[in-house]
């Protein structure tokens, strides 16, 4: 009898373990679909997402995930639906059915009125909401509950009021931009130990910046001119009694005369030091990209790498000298290393040369960039170089190592890359001397020359030289396979052209040497999907960059990925996204190169090995090697 009252329980019980234990994972996506449908019937302009944001459906399951979407163990971890003309209200209710969410990135769409209530998502670790029409006041507390956020983009909206001074209780917080807004009042103090990437540049910010700050130096302040303090270079105003102001009028303008005549002198000397590669405080060109300047006398390439100047339009200082030492070649001479005047030339294949020989060279400034400056110098013996100056190297960096590392780039020999000639090594100071190309850049090549240069540049050239830049790059890959991104700064400022026209790769495989320091999040890879929401990257970002210069070439438009401020370009890799999902692939080809009808399919296959190369999530981002074998099988 007991048994028989007790037996219906147990198989009761049976049955509900049988339904949690099956049910998890198809539960779980049936509350994200249904919260995700929700938040799109409340969004504007959605074409991007009707191919497959459908009821029914699982947006983690492959091959038909969800466009936008990021998923962590089957599970919606991210919103990626950045520049896709957006608008409407964004549904924070829907999306706190989505349990899994960590990021959100829906920058340069049309989103406008109040921040939404994100702040009732207690687990986002991302928000990246830049380049909106968002507008008003944040109220002060709006981060409190937000302790997990380690990246907050409000940049280019309409913000205004006080920044929130609930951003200082973030202990994660890494990256925080409010440039672009109308922020007023001072700034909170933001001394959080891992935040490193910091800008409220361009708002209507007052007072003085805090003390804890200035690590942070005068760029991340710039275009408030209320501002003061030594992080910005201003002395703050000290408030005077009115029975004072008038009899201390003549001591501020003797005082305003010394600092104006220690100004020129400082300067005077800067100019100086500038000459002997002593000091160097030039503009990020990651920034400005002055390569649309056409015509301009100064021309210079994103990165800091070479810019673009005419054979004849060198250094004056080199005018005269011998020219016995060719620009034919910049292939190693293997492994040849002698130092002299603390110059360690690793390539002799240019000659020899010391520190003595290149300080006595006129430099020439050529640009700076996220890894330091960048100069060109005429030595003695008529050979032109470029002259890098790194300015922060990982400080567990000795220089045994940083000698080793130098060394095997020394080694190279491959038509497809630039191999150094020579380093310099000090605690305070390291240099990386290589062979200055005179035919400039890809970058320039395409944005900055619109002379015959660039109406030469058809499409068997540029096919020619994605396929030098997958040959330069497969070769790295083979040769740093150790490194946990072998190239890392693949951009079109960072391809030169030699004097027979063939591409070369500069700028690579210093990860190594950045690692664990603010400036490896500098390198290019950083911008690659993994590396701007996890700062991680591995030889498969090297992949994204090799695809964004494909589209790059075969659009002909200068890439946003290459901006930092968010501000100019073309996000080739959104675009080019949604021609293929759109079978619309011939609509994004550079009208220059269309005119050759023959060989639109190879250029449309391109096309696709550059979408390939440039999907968000990792696992169907396709590898080095399967690149290169798609890219050697494009015939001309």
């Amino acid at each position: 009898m007991g048994n028989n009252d007790v037996s219906p329980f147990f198989f009761f019980s049976a049955v509900v373990l049988v339904v949690i234990l099956r049910c998890p994972s198809p539960c779980a996506a049936a509350g994200e679909t249904e919260a995700l449908l929700r938040l799109k019937e409340s969004l504007e302009n959605t074409r991007a997402l009707e191919a497959t944001w459908k009821s029914g459906t699982n947006p983690c399951e492959k091959p038909k995930r969800w466009f936008g979407i990021q998923c962590r163990k089957k599970v919606v971890s991210g919103l990626l639906l950045h520049g896709l003309g957006l608008g409407g209200v964004i549904n924070v209710e829907a999306l706190a059915g989505v349990k899994g969410l960590r990021v959100i990135a829906v920058g340069k769409n049309n989103f406008s009125g109040p921040i939404p209530e994100f702040n009732k998502l207690g687990a986002l670790r991302s928000i990246f909401i830049q380049g909106n029409k968002f507008s008003g006041e944040i109220s002060a507390d709006y981060f409190l509950e937000l302790t997990s956020l380690k990246k907050v983009w409000l940049a280019n909206n309409k913000f205004k009021g006080r920044i929130p001074g609930s951003l200082e209780k973030l202990p994660h917080l890494i990256e925080l931009h409010l440039e672009g807004n109308e922020f007023s009042g001072q700034i909170p103090t933001l001394d959080q130990k891992n935040l490193a990437d910091l800008n409220v540049a361009n708002n209507k910010l007052q007072g003085e910046v805090p003390a804890e700050m200035k690590k942070f130096g005068p760029k991340t302040f710039a275009g408030n001119p209320g501002l003061c303090g030594k992080a910005v270079g201003k002395e703050c105003p000290h408030p005077a009694s009115s029975d004072h102001k008038n009899n201390s009028s003549m001591k501020w303008i003797i005082i305003a005369v010394a600092i104006a005549l220690l100004i020129i002198i400082i300067l005077i000397k800067r100019r100086r030091k500038d000459d002997n590669f002593a000091r160097v405080k030039k503009e990020n060109l990651d920034e400005v990209v002055p390569v649309h300047k056409v015509g301009s006398s100064k021309r210079s390439n994103s990165g800091g790498s070479v810019s673009r100047r005419g054979p004849g339009s060198g250094s004056g200082s080199g005018s005269g000298r011998k020219e016995s030492q060719s620009h034919h070649s910049r292939r190693g001479s293997g492994g040849v290393t002698r130092a002299m005047g603390d110059l360690v030339v690793v390539n002799s294949e240019k000659g020899q040369f010391g520190l003595p020989d290149l300080m006595k060279a006129a430099a020439e400034v050529l640009g700076s960039g996220g890894l330091g400056s960048a100069y060109k110098a005429v030595m003695g013996n008529g050979v032109s170089v470029v002259v890098k100056r790194l300015k922060e190297i990982n400080t567990k960096i000795t220089k045994d190592n940083f000698d080793a590392e130098i060394k095997k780039l020394g080694k190279i020999k491959h038509p497809n890359i630039l191999t150094p000639l020579a380093y310099h090594y000090r605690k305070e100071e390291k240099l990386v001397i290589s062979e200055y190309m005179p035919k400039g850049s890809l970058l320039y090549l395409l944005h900055g020359d619109r002379g015959i240069s660039h109406a030469e540049f058809n499409w068997p050239k540029r096919l020619k030289v994605v396929k030098g830049v997958a040959n330069g790059m497969g070769f790295l890959h083979k040769e740093f396979a150790t490194f946990e991104v072998p190239h890392g700064n693949l951009k079109s400022s960072n391809i030169l052209f030699s004097a027979n026209n063939e591409a070369v790769l500069t700028d690579y495989a210093y990860h190594p040497l950045l690692n664990n320091t603010p400036t490896a999040q500098q390198l290019f890879a950083y911008k690659a999907p993994e590396g701007i929401q996890h700062q991680q990257v591995s030889p498969k970002s090297d992949v994204y960059c090799l695809g964004v210069i494909i589209l790059e070439i075969i659009t002909g438009k200068f890439p946003s990925q290459y901006v930092n401020n968010q501000n100019g370009g073309t996000d080739v890799v959104q675009w080019v996204r949604q021609a293929i999902a759109d079978k619309r692939e011939s609509e994004v080809i550079d009208p220059e190169i269309a005119v050759a009808k023959n060989s639109l399919p190879q250029m449309e296959k391109l096309v696709h090995i550059g979408g390939a190369c440039t999907e968000n999530d990792l696992i169907n981002r396709i590898d080095m090697k399967e690149a290169i074998k798609r890219i050697q099988e494009v015939q001309e």
